[in-house]
C-alpha cells in the first residue's frame, strides 16, 4: 500500500473531537481538521489548555485514560487509525509514527543505559541479534549527531546533557523508520543554542527521509522559524491556519494576534535602575568566586568539574543584572552561592559590605531575609500539601518578626493583591493553579519578608509565551514599586533584555562578556555571545535587533 495519498497527504485529521470526563464529558478538542504532507513541517501552536498536545497524542495513540476520541477520523497513509483493531493500530503506530517528547529526562528510563533503550526501540528483527542491534544503535546515535556514539551506549541518561538526551529521544523516535514525526514541545527545556541544534536536526531528518512533521509548540517564534504551514488552536478549536509566513505577517484571528503580541512584548526595555547613594558599596559583590566539584566514584576517569571559575561581578542597589549562558555554563551554581545554598571553593561574596559567611548566626538569619530566590519550575517549587496561604505564611512564621507574625493574615492578603491574585486563592492547593498562577505564588512567597535582592533563576522558562509576558510585566512593576535589586539568570536573551539593563555572559564557568544589555546584544564582542544571538528563534517576531548578527544554522 502507498504510504501517502496521491496529493502527498500523509496525515489527514478530520472533525476530530476529544472529550474528558465521565457522566458529563467536556469536549477539549472540538471538531478540528488538519493535514500533514510528506516532507513538510506543520506547526500546531497555542497556549496551555488549547488542546494542541491532546490532538498530537490522539494521532500517536497516546491519549491519557481520562480522554477519549468522541468523533472524527485520523487517517495515516490513507488508513483510518480509529477503525483498525487494537493490534493493527499498535503495529501501524509503532512502524509509521515517531514521537519526540518535551522533556528528555522524563522520556528516558533512568535505570537503563542509552544502548538498552535504543535497542528496545528497534524493529523486532533485531530482538535476538545483539551485535547487529548494537551496530544499528550506534548508527542511529551517529545519525542524530551524538559524538563518540559507540562509547555512549554504556552511558545512563543522567550522564548526558539535556541536548544529547533529546538527541537520544529523536533516535528512539526514528528507530523504526517512521513516515510521520510528532514533536511535542521538543525544545522547551533546552537552551537557545541547543534548541537550534535540535530543530536543525529535525529539519535535516525531514529532508533526508521525507518525513512529515507535526511540530507542537506554544512558542510562536519557533513556529515562525521552522514550519511550512501553521494551525493556531484556542479553546479546543483551530481558529486560523495557512502558510506560516502570511499567517504570522497578517494574522486574522484575535488569538493569533495575542500570541504575536506576547512574543513582541518580551522586547520591552527594562525600567531604569533606582538611584542609590554613590558613596555606598555595591549591594552585592562577587570577587573571584570558584566552585569546584570533585568527581567521586565515577566509572570513567574524569577531572574535577570547575562549575564556576573565577567569576567577579557587582550589583548596585536598584540595579537589575542578567546572567546568560547555556546549561553547564555555571550561572545557576553562581546563583546558589549568592543566596547561600552553596559555598564557594575560593573567592568571596559580600552583601552590603559584609561577608554573609562570616556573620554571627543571628545576623546571618537577618541577611537571609534580604536575599530571596525565585525558582525556575513553579510546579516543583511549591509543596502540594499546603494551601496558597500556608505557602506564603511559611517564611513569615520561620523568619518573621513578632509583629510580622501577628499580622500574618493581612500581609498575605496584601501580597496576593500585589502579585495579581484574588483572595479566593488563599484556600487553593498548587494542583488547582495554572503555571502562571503558581509562579505568582512563588513570587509572593519570595516577597513575604521584604527582601532587598531577588535572585530569579529562569523565572519564566516553564511558562507559555503569553504567561511569560504577564510574569515579566509583574517583575518589572515590582522592581519599580519596591525598589528591588534583581539578579536574573536565563538562557533566553529576550527575557534578559526585557528585565535587565546590564548583562554578563557565561560559558565554561567564566564570564566572557559584560556590559549594557542593549550594547552587548547590538554588537557582541565575543564569538560565544554572537552564537547565542544567532540561535534565538523568530528574531523578527521577538523584536531582537536583526542587525546584531545574521541568523545562522548551528551545527
Amino acid at each position: 500500500m502507498a504510504l501517502e495519498r496521491e496529493d502527498g497527504v500523509l496525515l489527514d485529521v478530520r472533525d476530530l473531537t476529544i472529550r474528558i470526563g465521565g457522566v458529563h464529558p467536556t469536549a477539549v478538542v472540538d471538531g478540528i481538521s488538519l493535514t500533514v504532507r510528506s516532507g513538510e513541517i506543520v506547526g500546531l501552536v497555542g497556549e496551555s489548555g488549547s488542546g494542541k498536545t491532546l490532538t498530537a497524542m490522539a494521532v500517536a495513540g497516546l491519549l491519557p485514560p481520562a480522554a477519549e476520541v468522541a468523533g472524527g477520523s485520523i487517517r495515516l497513509a490513507g488508513r483510518d487509525l480509529l477503525t483498525l483493531t487494537s493490534g493493527e493500530r499498535r503495529r501501524v503506530l509503532a512502524e509509521q509514527i515517531g514521537v519526540v517528547f518535551q522533556n528528555p529526562t522524563v522520556a528516558l528510563n533512568p535505570r537503563l543505559t542509552i544502548g538498552a533503550q535504543v535497542r528496545e526501540a528497534l524493529p523486532t528483527r533485531y530482538r535476538f541479534r545483539r551485535a547487529a542491534a548494537n551496530r544499528r544503535a550506534v548508527e542511529l546515535l551517529d545519525l542524530v549527531g551524538i559524538p563518540d556514539a559507540a562509547r555512549r551506549l554504556a552511558y545512563y541518561p543522567h550522564e548526558l546533557s539535556g541536548g544529547l538526551n533529546q538527541r537520544v529521544v529523536i533516535a528512539l523516535a526514528i528507530a523504526r523508520g517512521p513516515k510521520l514525526l510528532i514533536a511535542d514541545e521538543p525544545t522547551t527545556a533546552l537552551d537557545a543554542t541547543i534548541q537550534a541544534q535540535v530543530l536543525d536536526l529535525i529539519d535535516r531528518l525531514k529532508g533526508q527521509f521525507g518525513l512529515g512533521v507535526l511540530l507542537v509548540s506554544h512558542d510562536i517564534a519557533v513556529i515562525g522559524d521552522r514550519t511550512d504551514r501553521v494551525a493556531v488552536m484556542h479553546g479546543g478549536r483551530i481558529v486560523e491556519h495557512g502558510p506560516t509566513v502570511p499567517v504570522l505577517a497578517e494574522p486574522e484571528h484575535e488569538q493569533s494576534r495575542r500570541l504575536l503580541a506576547a512574543a513582541r512584548s518580551l522586547d520591552v526595555l527594562p525600567p531604569p535602575a533606582v538611584a542609590g547613594n554613590p558613596d555606598e558599596p555595591p549591594l552585592l559583590l562577587v570577587d573571584g568566586v570558584q566552585r569546584v566539584f570533585p568527581v567521586v566514584g565515577a566509572r570513567r576517569r574524569s577531572p574535577a568539574i570547575r562549575a564556576v571559575d573565577g567569576v567577579s561581578l557587582s550589583v548596585n542597589a536598584g540595579q537589575a543584572l542578567g546572567i546568560v549562558g547555556e546549561s553547564g555554563s555555571g550561572k545557576t551554581t553562581l546563583a546558589r552561592i549568592v543566596v547561600g545554598l552553596d559555598r564557594p571553593s575560593a573567592g568571596r561574596i559580600t552583601f552590603g559590605g559584609r561577608e554573609p559567611d562570616r556573620l554571627p548566626v543571628a545576623e546571618r538569619r537577618l541577611w537571609r531575609r534580604d536575599v530571596q530566590y525565585i525558582f525556575q519550575d513553579p510546579y516543583s517549587a511549591l509543596d502540594p500539601r499546603l494551601t496558597v496561604e500556608q505557602i506564603i505564611a511559611e517564611p513569615i512564621e520561620l523568619s518573621g518578626t513578632q509583629a510580622e507574625r501577628a499580622d500574618k493574615r493581612e500581609r498575605i492578603g496584601a501580597l496576593l493583591d500585589e502579585v495579581g491574585l484574588t483572595q479566593t486563592f488563599r484556600t487553593r492547593y498548587p494542583s488547582q493553579l495554572s503555571g502562571g498562577q503558581r509562579q505568582r505564588v512563588v513570587i509572593a512567597r519570595a516577597l513575604a519578608l521584604g527582601p532587598r535582592l531577588v535572585v530569579a533563576d529562569e523565572p519564566v522558562s516553564a511558562l507559555d509565551l503569553s504567561v511569560q509576558a504577564t510574569i515579566l510585566d509583574l517583575l518589572r512593576r515590582l522592581r519599580e514599586t519596591r525598589g528591588l535589586t534583581y539578579l536574573v539568570i536565563s538562557h533566553d536573551l529576550s527575557v534578559i533584555r526585557s528585565l535587565c539593563s546590564e548583562v554578563i555572559v557565561m560559558t565554561g564557568g567564566r564570564v566572557v562578556e559584560s556590559g549594557a544589555t542593549a550594547e552587548v546584544f547590538a554588537d557582541p564582542s565575543h564569538p560565544y555571545t554572537a552564537t547565542l544571538l544567532r540561535s534565538i528563534p523568530g528574531r523578527g517576531v521577538r523584536g531582537i535587533p536583526a542587525g546584531a548578527t545574521e541568523p545562522a544554522s548551528v551545527s
